[in-house]
C-alpha cells in the first residue's frame, strides 16, 4: 500500500515536472513569435517608405534605372520571403540597394533640399533603428528559447514533443552588409 502511494506521488511530481517545461516551452516559442512579428511590422513599415523613397530620387535621377530596379527587387524579394534565411538575404539586398540609391541621390543637390525627400529619409532612419531593436529583441528571445531547449531535462521534453531550435536574425553575405545604411547627406 505504502508502496503504491510513493509510486503515486512519484507519477505525481513526474507530471508536474514535464507540464512545467512544456508550458515553459510554449511560453517562450509564443514570445519568439511574438518578437518575429514585431521585426516584420517594421519591416513592413520600410518596405511601404522605400516606393515613395523611390520616387522622390526618380524626379531627379532620371538615367539612374538600374539603381531604381535592384531596389524594387530587392524590396519585392523580401516581402515575398517564405521563410528565415530568404528574408534575412532579401534584408541584405534591400540595405545594399539603400545604399546604391542614397549614393545616387548624394549627386543631385537640390534633391538633398528637397522637403519629401528629407522626410522620408528621417523616416527611413527611423524605421531602421526600430528594425535594429527589432532584431535584437528577436536574438534575444531566440536566445531564451534555444538555451531551454538545450538544457537537461528540458532537451528531453523538447525533443518528443517537437521543440526545435530557432535561427537568429543575422547579416549574411557580402562584408560590407554588417555596416549601417547611410543616410545622412
Amino acid at each position: 500500500m505504502v508502496g503504491f502511494i510513493i509510486l503515486g506521488v512519484v507519477v505525481v511530481l513526474l507530471a508536474v515536472f514535464l507540464i512545467g517545461i512544456y508550458n515553459s516551452l510554449v511560453q517562450l516559442r509564443q514570445r519568439v513569435q511574438n518578437a518575429w512579428s514585431q521585426v516584420d511590422v517594421q519591416l513592413k513599415r520600410r518596405y511601404d517608405l522605400i516606393p515613395n523613397l523611390v520616387n522622390a530620387v526618380k524626379g531627379y535621377a532620371q538615367h539612374e534605372k538600374a539603381t531604381f530596379e535592384s531596389v524594387t527587387q530587392a524590396r519585392n524579394m523580401a516581402m515575398n520571403a517564405g521563410n528565415l534565411q530568404e528574408q534575412m538575404q532579401a534584408e541584405n539586398m534591400i540595405s545594399n540597394a539603400l545604399r546604391s540609391l542614397f549614393a545616387v541621390a548624394e549627386a543631385y543637390p537640390e534633391l538633398k533640399a528637397n522637403t519629401n525627400f528629407l522626410q522620408l529619409q528621417s523616416e527611413l532612419t527611423d524605421t531602421e533603428g526600430k528594425i535594429a531593436y527589432a532584431r535584437q529583441f528577436y536574438n534575444d528571445t531566440v536566445q531564451k528559447f534555444n538555451t531551454k531547449v538545450e538544457l537537461f531535462p528540458n532537451n528531453l521534453v523538447a525533443g518528443m514533443l517537437g521543440f526545435a531550435m530557432v535561427d537568429y536574425f543575422t547579416l549574411q553575405g557580402e562584408p560590407d552588409a554588417r555596416q549601417a545604411v547611410n543616410v545622412e547627406f
